[in-house]
């Protein structure tokens, strides 16, 4: 596991409260914070996020608990939007990449931001659905969409970005054999831009050697195919390198490279309106953590393509891009309850909490840092270095190695920042645990998105033959 023991003189659990610029928060950029933009703490040394005590929230909900500030989600989404209307003088749309965390409250919020969603299944489309997104700012992604998908999309008039060969000729065959009635599908068409960046391997998508997209030496044979099929509307490209990207130029490199493959689109009559240069902006989960702003991801990018286009002699296209941990991942943080320590003398003291690898799998997957405060404590000393421990039967249940807190007894209330981001849309029933609830935060008002499973749900889908029953 990478090191994770905080650098520089630490005071107390107030040190990682947002660096506000003003009170509005206007001027910060979520991603750069490790905790909500909300967060305080108040005369009673307690922790608030959205004007909630998180104590307060643990005694109502319960824990583990997702605790989802709305202020900050809709801050990213603004600042995402406004930056695009800022920089760029074509037409533009912010899609939520919402396999970070799908759920029908996350959902509504950021399309009522004026987001579009990006859904990666189809239950993840069903969400969006259900949620009331307008379907046609709804794209559906996917390596390997099933059949069932693409008619499902096709149906509620989505778009499609097609990924491959198969998907290709199996959204052609869908439209050809359907009846007179179905609607032209839009689509993109996803390549592989072969451009590499500094992130984890599995979150690395932008490589050649990636399962995601066309290859780029077959778009000759890719764009020849397309303009000779009329039963599909292609309306624009696709490319992606990757997520947890701190880096600035590989994005401009992306944005250079897109605009060459719409030209030569465009000599096979393809012409093409749409440009989706994904997402992939880091966000802050440690202090060494520095990320760009939204702002500093999305001018470079608007810049780069005008004057590409410019360049080319190119109308410009609709930029779309995608974000997803950029717009949720410090949004959230998850409470949890302490309870067992090992002292293993001058070797390790372990805490142990009321969750861990079921509802945040990232440390055990992804090798992921993070930070913690004590909800209950956040102006005492961070005297202790402990190792925070999930209750897994597992030796890699580990949330946080060499974690620095002040003294701890059970029933405090531990508090995990930057968890919006693939923890609860990675969660599982491991070792049969229910998943954790989760509720959004806002002006000390909070409000139940996601209950807290029960045993009666982890045996809901099982069925024991009358053979077996005892």
């Amino acid at each position: 596991m990478v090191s994770t023991h905080p650098t520089g003189v630490q005071h107390s659990g107030s040190q990682y409260l947002p660096q506000r610029h003003d009170t509005s928060n206007a001027n910060s950029s979520p991603n750069q914070e490790l905790l909500p933009l909300t967060a305080r703490v108040h005369h009673h040394d307690l922790l608030e996020i959205g004007g909630c005590d998180v104590t307060t929230l643990v005694e109502q909900f319960g824990s583990p608990l997702y605790i989802l500030d709305e202020e900050t989600l809709r801050s990213a989404c603004q600042q995402y939007r406004d930056a695009f209307k800022q920089y760029y003088k074509g037409e533009s749309q912010v899609l939520y990449a919402s396999k970070a965390w799908n759920c029908l409250a996350v959902c509504a919020i950021a399309a009522s931001e004026g987001l579009g969603i990006d859904v990666a299944s189809g239950g993840e489309l069903y969400t969006a659905l259900q949620a009331g997104v307008n379907p046609e700012k709804i794209y559906l992604h996917s390596n390997n969409k099933s059949r069932e998908e693409l008619i499902f999309a096709t149906e509620f008039g989505c778009t499609i970005v097609v990924d491959n060969w198969h998907e290709l000729r199996t959204l052609v065959e869908i439209v050809k054999t359907a009846n007179s009635t179905t609607v032209q599908p839009r689509f993109l068409l996803r390549l592989t831009p072969g451009i590499e960046c500094h992130t984890h391997e599995y979150i690395r998508t932008g490589q050649l050697d990636s399962k995601f997209g066309f290859d780029p030496n077959e778009l000759e044979e890719l764009f020849t195919f397309v303009s000779k099929e009329s039963v599909i509307n292609c309306v624009g490209l696709h490319a992606h390198i990757g997520s947890q990207i701190f880096e600035r130029q590989p994005h401009r490199d992306l944005a250079a490279l897109m605009v060459k493959w719409l030209r030569d689109a465009a000599k096979y009559g393809l012409h093409l309106t749409e440009l989706n240069v994904g997402g992939g902006l880091g966000v802050k989960y440690i202090e060494s953590d520095d990320p760009p702003s939204i702002e500093e991801w999305v001018k470079p990018i608007c810049e780069v393509i005008q004057e590409a286009c410019v360049a080319e002699n190119l109308p410009l296209p609709k930029l779309l891009c995608e974000p997803g941990r950029s717009l949720i991942a410090t949004s959230c943080v998850t409470a949890y309850t302490i309870g067992s320590s090992k002292v293993i003398p001058e070797i390790r003291t372990y805490v142990a909490i009321d969750g861990g690898m079921s509802d945040n799998p990232r440390p055990i997957t992804y090798q992921s840092v993070y930070r913690a405060v004590v909800a209950n404590k956040m102006s005492s000393p961070l005297n202790q270095t402990v190792t925070i421990a999930g209750k897994h039967c597992e030796s890699g249940d580990i949330v946080i190695k060499n974690a620095l807190l002040p003294k701890t007894e059970p029933g405090d209330i531990l508090v995990v920042m930057g968890t919006g981001a693939y923890n609860y849309s990675m969660a599982s029933n491991y070792n049969r645990l229910p998943r954790p609830a989760a509720v959004v935060v806002a002006n000390g008002e909070a409000n139940l998105i996601l209950q807290r499973e029960t045993y009666q749900d982890l045996i809901r889908q099982d069925r024991l033959p009358e053979r077996l029953k005892i």
